[in-house]
């Protein structure tokens, strides 16, 4: 018999909430999108799975990895399909080296990136002008790219030039994040509630709300309750925050000195000094943990062998702290407003590469603690993320959609399948994907297929969209 579906799901428990379904049935799948959902589908098929016991939801799109040689490296991919994502943004770059490791790295997401804004390096000075910022726009979204990054808590600009940056991507209609913090503040409360006035109503997609709340400036929880009440201020502003305890940053150093400020912050809060040789001794005592590649993961390493690999990769590796005390992580990704919907809009994790690749873990472990249900998680890690990325074929298992989808173990707390569009990618932990679906704009879509990682095509203008647009 000619088999009428490329592949059906049997008995899966949906987990819908933009299609309202929350029940068990067959999933039809066709040319890469969602053909039918009934009690019983009848036919044949390519591929047919039985996941009785386990929950079906939108494939999981995390919102902020990193997966170039700068930062996340090779590894990134392969992780990602591990922990059941089938989209994610890059919220760094490089852009040539996300398409690069695209192309020879993919565990078969969909992938899209938003290139750094980096005084030195992508623009000359702390001050670039708005002609300068427009350029590196035009030149992030015919590498590919569909935006830009503020990397304020590592290398910040003046605030004017951080306004300006926000206001030339609203301009072309392009999708702009800020890692908040410029010259006149620093990556804390304040310099968060600094960027959301610089935003000036501009759409502008604030990163790692949870990175602000660590007590730098008042207590945590103080700071949250600031952070959550200027969300609340600001619509135009759509955030993420993460719940693993660690953050991450680069180990590069020049000159004997760590590269990022956020690196050197650190340092000094653990009681060392913001030098080379300062990091080198805070890897060793365990103070910094070294993000170290091994096998087919990144891992956490400490002591005298990981302070020699370090030195051995000439300090070329990232490294993470445990930064985010408990309290506000939870309090901010389950904070709702006065209307019911949640604060900040989506759970992502800042991984990718580096390895707190938890939404799967964390968010189903606040659906066992009652603080989310079901349709809360699916809200956070895929409905949301998927709309600010303007891609409305994701996010949701309506008939038509893209046929991205996580199988999930709520009672293990764990992954256990992932599909994209419609191909097997990840099952019972292995990666079964390959190649790369690299998400951009018409700017970029010849750089894509030039590279082989042609994917989905978002319209600019149509990203950073706030509920109900």
């Amino acid at each position: 018999m000619k088999a009428q579906y490329d592949c059906i799901l049997r008995n899966a428990h949906i987990i819908d909430p933009l299609n309202a379904v929350n029940g068990i049935y067959d999933i039809g799948v066709s040319g890469g999108k969602i053909s039918e959902i009934k009690s019983h589908i009848q036919g044949a098929a390519a591929d047919e799975y039985d996941i009785s016991g386990l929950i079906a939801v939108p494939g999981i799109v995390d919102l902020h990895v990193h997966v170039s040689s700068w930062l996340g490296g090779r590894l990134g991919h392969h992780m990602l399909a591990l922990a059941g994502v089938t989209t994610a943004l890059d919220m760094a770059g490089p852009i040539e080296s996300v398409v690069e490791l695209a192309r020879d790295h993919g565990a078969g997401l969909n992938i899209a990136c938003i290139n750094y804004i980096r005084p030195g390096h992508t623009v000359a000075t702390t001050n670039p002008t708005k002609n300068e910022l427009r350029e590196l726009l035009a030149k992030s979204l015919n590498g590919g790219a569909i935006g830009l990054k503020l990397l304020g808590g590592h290398f910040p600009m003046t605030p004017e030039a951080a306004a300006q940056s926000i206001a030339v991507a609203a301009d072309e209609g392009a999708y702009i994040a800020f890692h908040a913090g410029t010259l006149a503040t620093g990556s804390h409360i304040q310099g968060m509630l600094e960027a959301c006035e610089l935003a000036a109503g501009n759409p502008l997609h604030m990163a790692h709300i949870n990175s602000y709340t660590r007590g730098l400036i008042s207590p945590a929880m103080t700071e949250g309750e600031a952070a959550l009440s200027a969300l609340q201020r600001h619509p135009n502003i759509t955030s993420e925050s993460y719940l693993s305890p660690i953050n991450a940053t680069s180990g590069k150093c020049s000159d004997g000195t760590p590269e990022s400020m956020q690196t050197r912050t650190w340092l000094k809060l653990g009681g060392f000094a913001p030098t080379e040789n300062g990091l080198a001794e805070a890897i060793e005592a365990g103070w910094a943990l070294l993000n170290e590649e091994k096998q087919d993961k990144v891992v956490l390493s400490t002591g005298c062998a990981a302070v020699d690999i370090w030195r051995a990769f000439n300090t070329e590796l990232g490294v993470s702290f445990m930064a985010n005390p408990s309290e506000p992580r939870l309090r901010l990704a389950t904070a709702k407003g006065d209307d019911g919907q949640f604060i900040i809009d989506a759970l992502a994790t800042d991984g990718g590469g580096i390895p707190r690749n938890v939404i799967v873990e964390m968010g189903l472990a606040l659906v066992k603690l009652e603080a989310w249900t079901l349709a809360d998680f699916v809200q956070k890690s895929s409905s949301a993320p998927a709309r600010a990325l303007g891609l409305y074929g994701k996010g949701h298992l309506g008939i038509g959609a893209d046929a991205d989808i996580s199988i999930l173990d709520l009672d293990r707390g764990c992954p256990k399948m992932s599909f994209v569009a419609g191909a097997l990618i990840m099952r019972n932990g292995r990666v079964m994907g390959r190649g790369t679906r690299l998400i951009t704009t018409r700017q970029g879509a010849a750089t894509a297929s030039a590279a082989g990682v042609a994917g989905p095509v978002v319209e600019l203008g149509s990203m950073l969209q706030r509920r109900g647009k």
